[in-house]
Order: C-alpha cells, then sequence, then structure tokens
C-alpha cells in the first residue's frame, strides 16, 4: 500500500492477474509487449532461429511488418489517497480500433 501500482515484464505475453491488492496498490506480474506481433521479443523470428540453430552470434534486425500489438494496464487512482482504484488490461492489435 504504499505505491498505487507496481508492474512487471520480461516474458513479453501479457500475465491474467491484474489485481488490487489488500494495501491499494494496483498489480500485474507482465504488462505484455508493443510492437511486431509476429516477432520474437522484437526480433525478426528468421535471425533470432538461425542463430539458435547455428549457434553463432548474428546481428539482431527489429521486426517491423504488421500485425502491431500493444498491451499495459490503465491504473485509476484515488488524487486524495493515492490507493490505486481499479486496474484495466488493454491488448491491442492494429485490427482493432483505440
Amino acid at each position: 500500500g504504499k505505491v498505487s501500482g507496481i508492474v512487471g515484464t520480461h516474458t513479453h505475453v501479457q500475465t491474467n492477474d491484474a489485481r488490487i491488492l489488500p494495501g491499494g496498490t494496483a498489480y500485474i506480474t507482465d504488462l505484455g509487449m508493443g510492437g511486431a506481433l509476429n516477432s520474437m521479443i522484437g526480433v525478426k523470428k528468421e535471425i533470432l532461429l538461425q542463430k539458435m540453430l547455428t549457434q553463432m552470434p548474428v546481428r539482431y534486425e527489429v521486426e517491423n511488418e504488421p500485425p502491431y500489438v500493444l498491451s499495459g494496464v490503465i491504473i485509476e487512482v484515488d488524487t486524495e489517497t493515492g490507493k490505486a482504484q481499479s486496474i484495466e488490461t488493454i491488448y491491442l492489435t492494429d485490427n482493432q480500433p483505440l
């Protein structure tokens, strides 16, 4: 309850555990990612597959091809107390209107 929100990220896949903790802190383990949906952590997948198969170093190239994804959360905070009132997950692809 000392902070309004704690958000984590690492796996790049949004978790389904968004909640308000007992002290009033909004929490989610992983926000998810933003970028090219058909990539491997934002990198062209063919390059990373080559690296895994050959065990040789490769130069990473950012994947820029659609479809794209945007994921995250919206946290509503009480301005008087600083406590989170709600946490809402967002997961949009470029096939969905904003």
